[in-house]
């Protein structure tokens, strides 16, 4: 089988993890998070997500992506950070992969010290390391992607996000099979990603197909492709709690105005 764009995103980032954790106190790295964690509120984003009386959008900040190349690279993500927390925003998420995505840890950061919404770390988690780094810099949240990981190191993830850190993690699914492993880890966010991380296809029949098989008491984000009000709406109304959008934020020109009138 030839190599995918995941397959190569992986690649790449477990070698630039390997390198962080061998320049890094792990010891004092899990003692900050463990800190932080302390004094933050726990699982924001499940409580955002649980509103019924709001259209829960979790904005994204992204510059650039392997199928669409730059998207934004201009951007001041604090300033675009307070655009979507006046917009209505219920959760940001942080792009911080950096050679296909071109974003940045400092960008999550940035974002953490602008606001005060939950924050997801979107990237490709590989190693635990990344969960105690993710936490130190103020992340709610974290994704885990089924197409990444065995089954087993999902679930070690999971509790080490979710039950020992007390941070939210959305558990990214593209296809029946998926959905069941993150059901059997134990999973209660469920992120259905309408793009398909080995081919970039993009499809919102992927959430239509998967809604209907939600496990009891699961969140259900859908997310890529979104780009008008008739799809939330439509996509609200078959049982989505959430809504992941980047792009066309990103492209928008006025990303807060282009979320307050979705919401």
């Amino acid at each position: 089988m030839s190599e995918t764009f995941l397959d190569k995103i992986l690649a790449i980032k477990r070698g630039r993890v390997e390198q962080l954790k061998s320049a890094t106190d792990l010891a004092a790295l899990k003692e900050k998070a463990f800190s932080v964690r302390r004094e933050a509120k726990g699982h924001r984003l499940r409580a955002a997500l649980n509103r019924r009386d709001h259209t829960n959008i979790i904005a994204e900040i992204k510059r650039a992506s392997p199928s669409k190349g730059v998207i934004n690279d201009k951007i001041d993500v604090a300033e675009t950070a307070r655009q979507y927390r006046d917009g209505g925003a219920a959760a940001i998420s942080v792009l911080t992969e950096e050679d296909f995505f071109k974003g940045s840890l400092d960008d999550l950061v940035a974002v953490r010290n602008a606001v005060d919404l939950p924050i997801l770390r979107k990237d490709f988690v590989v190693d635990e390391f990344q969960i105690y780094e993710s936490a130190a810099a103020g992340a709610d949240v974290i994704l885990l992607i089924v197409a990444a990981l065995a089954e087993d190191g999902l679930k070690s993830l999971l509790i080490l996000a979710r039950d020992e850190l007390g941070m939210d993690v959305i558990v990214e699914v593209h296809s029946e099979d998926e959905l069941k492993t993150a059901e059997s880890i134990g999973a209660d966010i469920i992120g259905v990603n309408n793009r398909n991380l080995r081919t970039f296809e993009v499809s919102l029949d992927v959430s239509r197909r998967l809604i209907g098989m939600r496990p009891s008491g699961a969140l259900m984000i859908t997310e890529s492709g979104i780009s008008t009000r008739g799809e939330i709406d439509e996509l609200r109304s078959i049982g989505f709690d959430g809504f992941l959008i980047g792009e066309t934020l990103m492209r928008s020109g006025n990303a807060g105005e282009t979320l307050r009138g979705w919401i």
